[in-house]
């Protein structure tokens, strides 16, 4: 039989937190307000190619979580699939690192110009199908003038 006093005492580790910033609904967590696109200087130069990153943005304009980087073919639709599934609003950030909003929104809701979801028909200007049969009303080359009649309509 083994005893059970001879086992190792199990300690439990010592807590860490994270160096990763807290987002979400947490008493202590900052919300992200937009999705800012930034180039990515650093990536660029080593890949020689032209990179992005996608940084999640707090009300202050403060990072909270860099994302990427992205491909130059990718990064747009990326950005906008990201920005509309969460309902962020859409920035870029300038060369001079000035943050600008790209589109107006209130939460999920963009604002800015109306999309008319019906599209006008090449067909839509005939006219309709019980109307094309009958033939439209046209004067005659010389339109008849009665001259000396006091009314044209007759009354009896």
């Amino acid at each position: 039989m083994r005893d059970h006093r001879e086992e190792p005492a199990l300690t439990m580790p010592a807590f860490v937190a994270s160096s990763l910033p807290v987002i979400g609904r947490l008493a202590a967590a900052r919300p992200a307000v937009g999705i800012a696109l930034a180039y990515a200087d650093d990536d660029a130069e080593i890949c020689e190619e032209d990179r992005f990153h996608l940084l999640l943005v707090d009300a202050e304009g403060q990072t909270l979580q860099r994302l990427g980087p992205f491909m130059e073919e990718d990064v747009v639709a990326t950005w906008r699939d990201l920005a509309n599934s969460a309902g962020l609003v859409r920035m870029i950030i300038r060369e001079d690192g000035v943050l600008v909003p790209v589109s107006q929104q209130i939460g999920r809701l963009s604002l800015g110009r109306i999309r008319i979801r019906r599209r006008h028909a090449g067909l839509g200007a005939r006219r309709p199908r019980f109307l094309a049969r009958r033939k439209t009303g046209r004067l005659p080359a010389r339109p008849q003038i009665f001259r000396g009649e006091a009314e044209i309509i007759a009354r009896s």
